[in-house]
């Protein structure tokens, strides 16, 4: 097998788990805000800690592709390819930050549950501190996500790494996340919230990850001759 091959296959499966492992743990994590939530994380510790472990391996895999991408792109352009990397071990980062946030919130569930009445309301101050500061590490970790992304795509639409539509795709699909953090950034929503905005990359990332374990990339030497801006 050769390395371009190889960077492929790498590439594909980690495209796969970070999307799989994200989905998984949305799945499972309890509700963190608005009536009762606190009841039902006390309720499901154990679902937070395995969101929590499934967060975590979505973080390592993020970084993991640009990281696998390395080697090929920096025979293209090394600029980009360094920054790739750098901007997706900053997601990687935050979102690490936002698992800390997550677990957090249990001994507050804890706490809560336990309280009288009257403290509840306390409690529940800091828990929605502790659950904002989480929206807000996971909303950097996005924004960090789609400059990594938007570098490795510009590469790979202008070397034509990989086929233009699917590169070009990636490009509006990250584009359109971005809008997403903007939006997020200015507003009380999360950004997980906006659904509509996010799609178009989760599925495009799973296109190109069937494309390169299938087809894989061209080798490097040939896209170079194709660069061009």
């Amino acid at each position: 097998m050769n390395s371009v091959r190889r960077i492929s296959i790498v590439t594909g499966v980690l495209f796969v788990l970070a999307t799989v492992t994200a989905v998984i743990a949305g799945a499972v994590v309890p509700a963190l805000g608005g009536a009762g939530a606190l009841s039902g994380v006390a309720g499901h510790p154990g679902r937070l800690g395995v969101a929590a472990v499934l967060y975590l391996m979505a973080a390592g895999t993020s970084v993991g592709i640009a990281v696998a991408l390395y080697p090929l792109l920096r025979e293209v352009d090394a600029g980009l390819a360094l920054g790739s990397v750098i901007f997706r071990t900053i997601e990687a980062v935050c979102y690490a930050v936002a698992v800390v946030g997550l677990l957090a919130v249990r001994p507050l569930a804890e706490r809560w549950v336990a309280a009288p009445a009257g403290d509840r309301a306390a409690i529940q101050t800091v828990a929605d501190s502790v659950v904002g500061s989480r929206d807000y590490a996971t909303l950097v970790g996005v924004l960090a996500f789609c400059a990594g992304a938007l570098m490795y795509y510009l590469v790979f639409y202008r070397a034509r790494l990989v086929p233009r539509w699917l590169s070009g795709w990636g490009l509006a699909g990250v584009l359109l996340m971005a809008v997403a953090g903007l939006l997020a950034l200015f507003s009380d929503n999360p950004v997980t919230g906006y659904t509509d905005l996010i799609l178009p990359i989760a599925v495009q990332e799973m296109v190109l990850a069937v494309w390169l374990l299938a087809k894989g990339f061209r080798r490097a030497g040939s896209a170079r001759q194709g660069f061009s801006v």
